[in-house]
Parts: structure tokens; C-alpha cells; sequence
């Protein structure tokens, strides 16, 4: 497993970028604006780890701004913890055979949710392409909030 990022959801990038960048003094690695989802996602690094995070997508923050304005209540604001795994679905059949809920099945092959027992969102990702999809995965519905 492999610390990717953690995702944080911001009122005002501008104050935030101010915040981040200019005074704690992490660097921009990358941004995406996606007009169909209304939001922009710029990831920051430390600047030891700019390069790495450059290269390797990790560690990084993740800054979330959505368009349309939210009140963020309730910890929304924290998106969740992201991990690489090597076999997402070995990942989640130890998770899910030790008592932990997969909220977010790995349909895709790619993609999976869980909470801590705090109920901290946490994002797995696997590594390298897409598996293929498969079962029970494949046809497992949402449970919960992810």
C-alpha cells in the first residue's frame, strides 16, 4: 500500500491557495478544472516531496473547490484518505472478511470506499491499469455514505 493523498474541500481557492502555497509554503504539483462536475481539484505538495509528488502522484494534499457555493457541515469539508493497492480486490476481501463495510465496492476494478471505525472516509485505488471486473464486485451496490 502506497500513501497517495488527502483530499480537503475549500470555500475559496484563492484564500486557500494564499493559505497553502504563500504561507505554509506547500507548491502546486498539478490542477484540473472539470467543467461538466463544476469543480476544480489542484494538488500540493511539500516541497521535499514536490518532485516525488510529481512523479509519483504521492503525498500530496488535494484541494477540492466546487463551483456552486456549499456549506460544508459535519467534516464535509474532509474528503478522505487515499491508498494505492497492488489487487484492489484482495485488498477488499481482507477488509471485508475482518469486519470492515466496503461502502464503495470496486466495480470498476479501480475504485473502492471504506470509513474507519471513526467514520473517516477512506479511498482505495489500485495501482497501475484497471483489473477487469469482477465478482462479487462487480454487481455489489453502494452501502451507507462514502
Amino acid at each position: 500500500m502506497k500513501y497517495l493523498h488527502t483530499m480537503v474541500r475549500v470555500k475559496d481557492l484563492d484564500a486557500s491557495l494564499d493559505f497553502y502555497c504563500n504561507k505554509l509554503g506547500l507548491q502546486e504539483v498539478s490542477r484540473s478544472e472539470v467543467a461538466a462536475g463544476r469543480y476544480t481539484l489542484v494538488f500540493l505538495a511539500a516541497p521535499m516531496d514536490a518532485e516525488r509528488a510529481g512523479a509519483e502522484k504521492a503525498p500530496m494534499v488535494e484541494l477540492t473547490y466546487n463551483w456552486d457555493p456549499e456549506d460544508y457541515t459535519g467534516g464535509r469539508n474532509f474528503g478522505h484518505l487515499a491508498y494505492a493497492v497492488d489487487d484492489i480486490y484482495a485488498v477488499c476481501e481482507r477488509l471485508q472478511a475482518g469486519g470492515v463495510t466496503i461502502n464503495r465496492p470496486p466495480r470498476d476494478g479501480r475504485m473502492a470506499f471504506v470509513r474507519s471505525p471513526d467514520g473517516i472516509s477512506i479511498e482505495l485505488l489500485q495501482a497501475g491499469p484497471a483489473l477487469p471486473p469482477s465478482e462479487p464486485w462487480a454487481s455489489m451496490p453502494n452501502v451507507g455514505a462514502w
